[in-house]
């Protein structure tokens, strides 16, 4: 069954309803719809499902998420393909390679749809063509059945619902003023009525229909919070502290809810300072780079007041969208449509991004005609731009803002993007100011700040050692209480964020994450990352085809490693603990198993230290066989040496393990036995173990005396002598062992208790150790 032999009708801009071949579809529960609303804006891409449950639970998914997005997938795909046999793949609904695609027509969302006419209105508008104009705009603003998404709950529904209600109003806006154009003004005045009806906190659109009446005020300027002294969005509680609010501008620019944010004062001061240098004619050009999650966004809403005019200066505000139609100038525009309402430069700039050709790549020459009518609204009012995520602006965009950034010293335009640390669309000069992780004080303030309950200081320690500063693992981490252990939460926002990468790299990275637990799993060591010469070995590739996979993440904060080109020797490691150890404990249990395994083997055909593949096995948690048993009885001196306490966590699992070669296994102990010893840990147990097995002299008199001596240590004197002893009685020791025993037994003798019906024993049969029969005559020591 293909694509168009199904009716598929999706609508999102109003309460969320499918119909297939015209039969209305029941959805179901309210994060299943969540789900479809995601998959049916990103029509004809692949979704992964790290991106699925990060929109529908952002930083908070239960430990089921990921089993619930299986569940409501595979229930859509019955909803949406009833006739597809059970074990047959979908053909609307298709999966693979860790993610799923929705295979409809763009036509088939209204959302898309909407979008669509947007741009089919901004061509006729190009052209002249008002009557054309105002029919697409008409159109467009049918698809609208109520608020967009709603009632869909998740981050995901949250942005695309502000988005997609900010360039409802630009349109309805837009065909007012065409219908006022064209000679109906009464239709125009009832446009503005239903959209201030659906829109009553919007001040701006009152302003506008008070404006339209005949005789109507001319709108008062700034907007009232602006005139109350403090910024847009932003409300003043009883207690003076501020909480973020319903903002005033919720056009294209609207921004997320303000947060309290640690250790960017400097960065908040030098923002605030060029905005108030353009009210003075000084223009500037600031780009804010760092990596996904370091808080890009939540410095930008901190600092910079909202869309608007604000009495001196206008401010503009855009989000490049990663799922957006990339209309070309459509990033931009929106910028100014919340910065230049009822400016000649918007219409001006509408009908230049209307008659452009999207399939035709960057016109040079659009380019320039869009500077230069940015460059004359800056001319005659100073003017702001921001773009967040300029990365997913569209190509056109980029190329303006380059181009404006060229000449902001000439005007009072200021241009602030925000963009992630190595995105492939790159900001040409201006001033960078780049985020990176916290400092220790901003980062233990976070922290306590989250926590339900302050940290003990252990816990402290592991949070930011794990976090390594960056402020959405201290969120996630102080919230959860989670110091070690990743929890669902933790793999989602790490999936959310390696997922911009290819499948090739995330493999790549993964392999590196598995290479460097070792240093993560075992008790008191550090993540040693590795070489690229042992990440070369371990994947089968070279290195340069490596250096080529990982430059991404290198370039995005994931990955450290010395600058410029690798080589083999070179180590790597990860910038946050916690990113590796999350892709480690996210790999199912058995591919951690087969891989750890494998990565040894090759590790050691390698010519890697003993200690090194043991480290892999052990990280990957890999049995204990027979094999790899004969492998450490060969290495184990090397790895007592250069890794004591790796070799304490080996050897206690081979003697655990009964299934082993006995003669093995007894060698395996008896080294147990001497690093406890060496380690200062209690020996004894291991130690008498060995002694009572094993038939040779000499390893029967070490074990006796590593046993005796451990409970010597311990001030266990009694037992010490016991052990002495016996083990002098039966003579199957050698001489050695014997001659130390003797002295030990000297060394305990006078911290033994006295024995009231044996008060004192000739030294010579205790040297011997014999002890009197019962009721034998007792020789005093002379």
């Amino acid at each position: 069954m293909s694509t168009q032999q199904v009716g598929i009708d999706l609508r999102l801009l109003g309460q969320v309803r499918v119909r297939r071949d015209g039969a209305e579809l029941v959805l179901g529960s309210a994060r299943r719809t969540a789900v479809l609303c995601v998959l049916a804006l990103h029509a004809g891409r692949r979704v992964s499902r790290e991106q699925l449950v990060a929109a529908v639970w952002g930083d908070d998914p239960p430990p089921s998420a990921t089993g619930n997005i299986y569940t409501y997938v595979s229930t859509l795909r019955q909803l949406l393909e009833p006739a597809r046999g059970r074990w047959t793949g979908g053909r609307l609904l298709s999966s693979g390679d860790g993610g799923y695609q929705l295979h409809v027509p763009r036509d088939a969302v209204d959302a898309l749809r909407f979008e669509s006419l947007r741009g089919t209105a901004r061509r006729h508008r190009s052209s002249g063509d008002g009557p054309a104009e105002l029919a697409a705009l008409a159109s467009a603003l049918r698809c609208w059945q109520g608020d967009a998404l709603t009632g869909v709950p998740g981050p995901f529904a949250d942005v695309q619902r502000q988005r997609l209600t900010g360039l409802r109003i630009a349109t309805a806006e837009r065909h007012a003023d065409l219908l006022a154009e064209t000679g109906h003004p009464e239709d125009a005045l009832r446009a503005l009525r239903e959209l201030v009806a659906a829109y009553p906190d919007r001040e701006d659109l009152g302003a506008r229909l008070a404006a339209a009446r005949p005789g109507g005020p001319e709108p008062e300027r700034p907007a009232a919070a602006a005139r109350a002294g403090r910024p847009a969005g932003v409300v003043t509680g009883a207690d003076g502290t501020t909480r973020s609010g319903p903002a005033v501008d919720t056009g294209p620019g609207h921004r997320p809810e303000r947060e309290t944010l640690f250790g960017r004062d400097v960065a908040v001061r030098r923002l605030r300072r060029a905005v108030a240098g353009i009210t003075d004619g000084r223009g500037g050009s600031l780009v804010i780079e760092g990596p996904a999650g370091v808080g890009r966004t939540a410095l930008l809403t901190a600092a910079l007041p909202g869309a608007g005019d604000r009495g001196g200066y206008r401010i503009g505000w855009a989000v490049g969208d990663e799922v957006a139609d990339r209309t070309p100038l459509g990033t931009l525009l929106e910028g100014v449509e919340s910065a230049l309402r009822g400016d000649p430069v918007r219409r001006e700039l509408e009908h230049l991004a209307a008659g452009t050709d999207r399939y035709a790549g960057v016109d040079v020459d659009v380019v320039e005609r869009a500077v230069t009518l940015v460059r004359r609204a800056a001319a005659e009012q100073p003017l702001t731009l921001v773009i967040d995520d300029l990365q997913w602006a569209d190509p056109t965009t980029v190329q303006v803002w380059n181009r404006l950034g060229e000449s902001v010293g000439e005007l009072p335009l200021l241009l602030v993007a925000a963009v992630r640390s190595g995105a492939p669309e790159r900001i040409t000069g201006g001033e960078v100011i780049a985020l990176g992780p916290l400092e220790h004080d901003p980062a233990v303030a976070l922290v306590r700040a989250v926590a339900a309950t302050p940290p003990e200081p252990e816990d402290l320690a592991r949070i930011l050692d794990d976090a390594g500063g960056h402020p959405l693992y201290l969120r996630l981490l102080a919230a959860s209480g989670a110091g070690a252990g990743s929890s669902a939460e933790l793999v989602a926002a790490v999936e959310a964020q390696l997922s911009p990468f290819t499948g090739d790299t995330r493999q790549v990275l993964r392999a590196v994450a598995l290479l460097s637990a070792y240093g993560i799993r075992l008790p008191g060591t550090q993540p040693a990352g590795c070489t690229m010469g042992e990440l070369a070995a371990v994947t089968d590739r070279t290195v340069d085809d490596l250096t080529r996979a990982l430059a991404p993440v290198r370039a995005g904060g994931i990955l450290a490693a010395r600058d410029g080109t690798l080589a083999a020797g070179d180590r790597l490691w990860f910038r946050h603990r916690i990113v590796a150890r999350t892709l480690y404990e996210s790999t199912p249990a058995p591919l951690r198993v087969t891989l750890c395994r494998l990565y040894g083997k090759r590790l050691a055909a390698a010519g890697a230290a003993a200690e090194r593949v043991m480290g892999q096995l052990l990280a990957g948690e890999v049995p204990l066989d027979d094999a790899l048993a004969a492998w450490l009885v060969e290495h184990v001196e090397r790895i007592a040496e250069a890794a004591p306490r790796m070799a304490v966590v080996a050897l206690r699992q081979a003697h655990a393990q009964h299934t082993l070669d006995p003669a093995r296994r007894l060698v395996l102990t008896a080294w147990l036995a001497r690093v406890l010893l060496r380690e200062g840990q209690h020996a004894a147990a291991a130690a008498g173990w060995v002694a009572a097995r094993t038939s040779e002299p000499d390893l029967a008199g070490e074990m006796r005396w590593t046993a005796a001596y451990s409970h010597e240590r311990r001030n266990e004197f009694e037992a010490a002598a016991e052990i002495a002893r016996t083990a002098l009685r039966e003579r199957r020791i050698a001489a050695q062992w014997i001659d130390r025993l003797r002295l030990l037994l000297g060394r305990v003798r006078r911290q033994l208790p006295g024995n009231p019906t044996e008060p004192h024993l000739v030294r010579s049969r205790i040297m011997d150790g014999e002890a009197p029969l019962a009721g034998s005559p007792v020789t005093r020591d002379r």
